[in-house]
């Protein structure tokens, strides 16, 4: 079974920065793709940041310039770098990995924008 454990997240001031991991317990790119959801109160989860197998990535507007998705092979970790943090991004934060039938989500994290 496939396990996705999330952690990095916490409390940071608007414009501060933080990086959220996401340890898979298998390699990575067994994967066709792995992203980043977040969900805030009341809210859908929105996709934030995404990465195919082959290394293409993509971001909504909302995040694009401030966020970065990027993985360490070796680690089999997937890491989300947080820049410029706003309220608005104020959400728990999961993290996603697909197979050609199977969808995987981690627990997800807490992440607060607030001073």
């Amino acid at each position: 079974q496939v396990q996705l454990v999330e952690s990095g997240g916490g409390l940071v001031q608007p414009g501060g920065s933080l990086r959220l991991s996401c340890a898979a317990s298998g390699s990575i790119f067994s994967f066709n793709a792995m992203g980043w959801y977040r969900q805030a109160p009341g809210k859908e989860r929105e996709l934030v940041a995404g990465i195919t197998s082959g290394g293409s990535t993509n971001y909504p507007d909302s995040v694009k310039g401030r966020f970065t998705i990027s993985r360490d092979r070796p680690k089999n970790t997937v890491y989300l770098q947080m820049n410029s943090l706003k309220p608005e991004d104020t959400a728990v934060y999961y993290c996603n990995a697909q197979r050609t039938f199977s969808t995987y989500w981690g627990q997800g994290t807490q992440v607060t924008v607030s001073s």
